[in-house]
């Protein structure tokens, strides 16, 4: 794993291997079509592919183990064994463990290891590399802990509940460097606490970890690009996101997890090509 420059954060392209997910509605679901379109993200320019068989869209319902075990498995050991670098999004212990066993190398758990008291002695067990990302509650009722009324609203308080994480992971025994912290956009939060989140990250970075953003598609951009108070729908979001991809790259994080990897990707180039350009005039 490579922390890569202030303007060349890593690229994680999404693949959803689920009937509801927010942002392709299934589009993914069988093992064949999501196999194909992580190689379309790779040769995209992707750094890894993020497989993940759980929808945590808002109100989702979770699928039985089984279910998505059966989703995950085949997609991540094929694109592993192409040469991908994998990272399962999973909340469950018994999944991690199997997708690393496939050939995953990073864990992505949108609930920092809240959901399954497994999880961290599961990822320290492996070695492998943890995204902890910060979490309240399932996607079916975490609308109603969307709350940050103490001091320092919500990046404080984001801050104070990604530390307790890194301590628990590292009392788990995960290695420092294996840690990715993500502060959770959409999750628990209404739109105004991902913009006061976007607006701040300084204190997450202050943790002295990683940060992974994922902001593409939700819904806080849907309803910044509102008309007449309809929500924009999610497949016309992608331009805000690539302005909001310039604006996390200029800002240090190290990596971002993307659907369109492509306009991600042109975004940084232009990045890469300004840094080049002071360079040679320092």
């Amino acid at each position: 794993m490579t922390t890569g420059s202030v303007s060349t954060p890593v690229l994680m392209g999404v693949v959803n291997v689920t009937p509801d997910s927010f942002s392709d509605g299934g589009r993914w679901f069988s093992p064949d079509t999501a196999i194909a379109h992580g190689r379309d993200l790779l040769a995209e320019g992707a750094d890894i592919i993020d497989i993940g068989g759980e929808s945590t869209r808002p109100g989702a319902t979770r699928p039985v183990v089984t279910e998505e075990l059966d989703r995950v498995v085949p997609v991540i050991t094929a694109l592993a064994a192409e040469g991908a670098t994998v990272s399962v999004d999973t909340m469950r212990a018994e999944v991690a463990a199997a997708a690393l066993a496939a050939g995953a190398t990073i864990v992505n758990d949108v609930s920092g290891g809240l959901a399954d008291p497994q999880m961290l002695a599961t990822v320290a067990a492996a070695g492998a590399t943890y995204v902890a990302m910060h979490w309240r509650a399932h996607a079916d009722h975490m609308r109603d802990f969307a709350v940050y009324d103490g001091p320092g609203g919500v990046v404080a308080a984001v801050r104070d509940e990604l530390a307790a994480r890194v301590d628990a992971m590292l009392a788990a025994g995960i290695a420092p460097d294996r840690i990715v912290l993500d502060p959770g956009l959409g999750f628990a939060k209404r739109p105004e606490h991902n913009w006061q989140l976007v607006r701040d990250l300084a204190p997450l970075q202050d943790l002295g970890h990683p940060l992974l953003v994922g902001a593409s598609r939700k819904s806080f951009l849907g309803t910044l690009l509102a008309s007449g108070g309809t929500p924009r729908p999610v497949g016309d979001r992608e331009h805000a996101n690539t302005a909001l991809t310039v604006l996390l790259a200029q800002q240090g994080v190290w990596g971002l997890r993307v659907h369109d990897v492509r306009a991600a990707k042109d975004a940084l180039r232009v990045l890469e090509r300004i840094d080049q350009e002071e360079a040679a005039h320092d």
